[in-house]
């Protein structure tokens, strides 16, 4: 770009001008040649062709200035001050400027109050002292490479964002200004009604998101230098992952302006290969446990983003590093992951299952170790403490995590019964209350996989403990034609003693509520606890009537297998028809069968708990009619 100016304005202010030209005329008076004069300390910077023609009394000289600084609209801000017009300095055009008023010798040396001295005033009193004017100020440095960095633009920048991030609380960064008018942040306010979104939308994380991938790399290790917390260098890190891969964020929305068009996408595998790495080689060595307990909503982001990370790194084929890493940065937050985080979908040709199974049984092998070291560390002195309940209900919610995704798992065809039994195994007994959801797991799998040998069904419906199936499971089991006949006689027999225990409990509190009764009988307020006890009683009683139905319809069920192994005995045997009936040698002979076959043993008295009594039918007497 050329410019026509005047030689005076910008020699009062630009020593390197002054000379150029000064030795220009010098040679013109000399009776040297006019030629075009080209500076020959251009540097490394690849910018555009800065020529001017200074015109004074018709003498034209004609100067290049090639690589400028900033190009050539920061030269035209440097003339434009040459000339006495007032300066609009931005935090976007701070380091230009800076650079430009250097490479044209613009110090106060030369002139009094020159542009050196203006700009760095304004760098070190405006800039630097507000972290996201500092952030676009280090993004326009990155065009002015190498020079702004030996003027120590860069190392200002950065320095100044990690002292503000280490001197701030996470609550704090966040309430950092989202809106600002400045030139360089231009998109801020087309969201005005998102004020109370600043965690999810505009804060300071989405700006450094625009920087290139070495200076975020600075950024991050002046943090760890200043001993930043871990939160703070993760939430950078997510940020930064998530506006640079295609594909992370599922929402798809992300902050307008200046930071979303810098944030552009590598173009290559490659170059985001090497950006997903470093990212997970930088996130912090600290584990952040305490969303991972707690369940809050930042855990659960955090969660859902390093999942997505996993699926990037099985796409592009990061190293195995940096997937260890990941698995383990993962099984921290285990417990506030979704069952769409664990459903991962296998990209390998050598993998038959629809997901990668392998990866999950990883990722849980890992948490069970953490949660394993946590516990030796604990010298159990108390009872009980908020890291232990907390550590309960981690274990107690990757459970029921792992219980959905089983079930989601086992209408995959080519998932193999020895991969799904060590998935419901790789959890101890504790991590599960009930297993009410292990059993629908396994009931789905065995409706997918009809195919299965008796043995095979036998070790799938092994993985569920049947003292932990509520009554509801327990009927379901008992009816359910799928299961193998060992684990519905299993079912039944633990059904039965939940019902003898319910029955015992509600005896005992009929028992206790009529004794307690009597104790506060002269209490004020005996009337309303007795009315209370009366309900309590009454819905017991219909407890006790839908138990004692359900007894005597396993009675019928009992009955007619003894009619039908009767059956069996008869046509198998050569008795004469007067012996066929049952002798009691053969019930018994029956009755040890099926305990060394299903592992359980009946009471004698299921199925005969109701005797049968004959009640004789009343006469009519016999009335005599006269003839």
């Amino acid at each position: 770009m050329t410019f026509h100016l005047h030689k005076f304005p910008l020699m009062s202010r630009s020593k390197k001008l002054h000379d150029l030209i000064t030795n220009r005329e010098s040679r013109a008076a000399g009776g040297g040649e006019q030629d075009e004069e080209e500076e020959e300390d251009a540097g490394e910077i690849r910018e555009e062709v800065v020529v001017l023609e200074v015109d004074e009394d018709s003498d034209v000289h004609r100067i290049r200035l090639p690589d400028f600084p900033g190009g050539a609209e920061a030269f035209e801000q440097a003339a434009k001050f040459c000339y006495g017009v007032k300066l609009d300095l931005t935090p976007a055009t701070a380091a230009p400027l800076r650079c430009a008023a250097e490479r044209l010798g613009m110090s106060d040396d030369h002139s009094d109050d020159n542009l050196i001295s203006r700009a760095d005033r304004f760098m070190s009193h405006t800039v630097l002292r507000n972290p996201r004017d500092a952030i676009r100020a280090l993004r326009s440095c990155e065009g002015l490479l190498p020079l702004a960095d030996d003027l120590g633009l860069v190392s200002r920048c950065v320095d100044a964002i990690a002292a503000k991030a280490a001197a701030s609380t996470p609550t704090a960064l966040f309430g950092w200004p989202i809106n600002d008018d400045a030139a360089g942040g231009g998109g801020g306010g087309d969201r005005p009604r998102r004020k109370n979104n600043a965690g999810a939308g505009a804060t300071w994380f989405d700006d450094l998101a625009g920087l290139s991938l070495a200076t975020f790399t600075c950024v991050i290790a002046a943090m760890k230098e200043r001993n930043v917390g871990p939160e703070i260098i993760e939430g950078a890190l997510i940020a930064y992952a998530k506006r640079s891969i295609p594909g992370l964020s599922r929402s798809g929305r992300h902050v307008g302006g200046a930071t979303a068009a810098a944030a552009a996408a590598p173009s290559s595998d490659g170059e985001q290969k090497a950006l997903l790495e470093t990212v997970i080689a930088n996130l912090p060595e600290e584990t952040i446990k305490s969303n991972a307990h707690t369940g809050t909503a930042v855990g659960a982001t955090t969660a859902r983003v390093l999942f997505g990370l996993l699926r990037t790194t099985s796409i592009l084929q990061a190293s195995e590093s940096a997937r260890d890493m990941l698995e383990r940065r993962i099984a921290a937050r285990l417990p506030d992951a979704a069952v769409d985080d664990l459903l991962i979908p296998s990209y390998s040709y050598l993998v038959e299952t629809l997901y990668d199974v392998e990866c999950v049984e990883r990722i849980v092998r890992y948490f069970l170790e953490g949660r394993d070291a946590d516990d030796g560390n604990d010298d159990g002195s108390e009872p009980e403490t908020p890291g232990r309940e907390a550590s309960r209900r981690a274990m107690l919610a990757v459970g029921r995590l792992m219980d959905a995704y089983l079930g989601e798992i086992a209408a995959d065809a080519n998932l193999k019964p020895d991969k799904f039994c060590d998935l419901a195994w790789a959890l101890p007994d504790g991590a599960r209350v009930y297993d009410d959801g292990l059993y629908r797991a396994v009931d789905i799998y065995l409706k997918a996989h009809p195919g299965l040998r008796e043995e095979e069904k036998e070790k799938v419906s092994g993985v569920v403990d049947g003292r932990k199936l509520t009554l509801e499971a327990c009927t379901h089991a008992a009816q359910n034609e799928r299961l193998p006949l060992r684990t519905v006689v299993q079912v039944l027999f633990f059904e039965q003693l939940q019902l003898r225990r319910a029955i015992a409990r509600t005896i005992m509190a009929n028992e206790g509520g009529a004794a307690g009764q009597g104790e506060e009988e002269g209490d004020s307020d005996a009337g309303g606890t007795w009315r209370v006890a009366t309900r309590g009683n009454q819905m017991l009683r219909l407890d006790m009537d839908s138990m004692r139905n359900r007894v005597q319809e396993l009675e019928r069920e009992c009955t007619s297998m003894r009619k039908a192994i009767e059956k069996m005995d008869r046509r198998g045997g050569g008795s004469t028809p007067g012996e066929r009936g049952a002798t009691p040698a053969m019930e018994g002979r029956w009755g040890s069968m099926v305990t060394k076959r299903f592992g359980c043993k009946f009471p004698a008295q299921v199925c005969q708990s109701q005797q049968r009594t004959v009640v004789a039918r009343p006469r009519r007497p016999r009335i005599e009619q006269s003839p």
